[in-house]
């Protein structure tokens, strides 16, 4: 039953992490699924919840919201973060473009696009039932502060803050991409990393909303693994990386 209501509010919890009706059809209504979400990894589970008002995690994550605070008075850190926002699959391959080396898009790289929209909305909806169970207060609801973003405010206001939706993208894009594109490692594991400090710049997440979501991008990202479609796709993506970097 529980996993029956999970599935019907699937695309609510989602539209809320998504900027614009074309954006939102592109994400829940393109993507192939690879593996139930039912069948992968589910962090209630494995991971459990965020930490208690009283604990010394919770009062680092205080600390960090400080922190988050601190770095908006770095304009160029400050409007990356509000960039970030824009999680769809063409925002995502617009912010990775650069650290890949070479321009994503699903004009230019379709193999990769492909990849990227499926992987990606498949392991994004584990966040589905932590999001709904625990309901988490977002950090600029609990000091009665705007954030960063104060368009987002609304739509935000009565979403679960843990996990972070953005940052389980960011990761996982990071790495696919990493998979793909081996070379590129360590630009594009800062760029995923910088995804997830970036919610908590714009005041919209706790730190250990982000850290459980990293941790939680990795064991989806793992088990798409065992799916030989998703391994398929990555063959075909690797394959068109490969023919363009010759070409280029």
């Amino acid at each position: 039953m529980k996993r029956t209501v999970i599935a019907i509010l699937s695309a609510m919890v989602l539209l809320c992490n998504l900027p614009s009706a074309s954006a939102q059809a592109q994400n829940l209504y393109d993507a192939e699924i690879y593996i139930p979400i039912e069948q992968m990894p589910d962090m209630v589970e494995w991971y459990g919840g965020p930490p208690s008002e009283n604990s010394a995690d919770f009062e680092y994550d205080k600390a960090r919201y400080e922190w988050g605070k601190q770095m908006r008075n770095d304009k160029e850190r400050a409007e990356a973060a509000i960039r970030q926002v824009d999680n769809t699959i063409p925002g995502l391959c617009a912010e990775f473009s650069k650290p890949f080396g070479m321009t994503l898009s699903k004009e230019e790289t379709p193999q990769i696009y492909r990849l990227l929209r499926d992987a990606v909305t498949n392991c994004v909806k584990t966040a589905i039932e932590p999001k709904m169970r625990y309901n988490r207060l977002r950090p600029f609801r609990y000091y009665n502060e705007d954030s960063l973003t104060p368009f987002q405010q609304e739509h935000l206001h009565d979403n679960g803050s843990y996990p972070s939706g953005h940052t389980l993208r960011g990761w996982c894009v990071a790495l696919l991409l990493l998979e793909v594109n081996p070379a590129a490692q360590n630009e594009l594991l800062k760029m995923g990393y910088m995804m997830g400090d970036s919610r908590l710049i714009c005041g919209v997440h706790w730190q250990s909303d982000v850290t459980a979501s990293r941790l939680q991008a990795s064991a989806a990202y793992a088990r798409l693994h065992t799916d030989p479609r998703f391994c398929k796709q990555m063959k075909r993506a690797q394959r068109e990386f490969a023919r363009k970097s010759r070409a280029k």
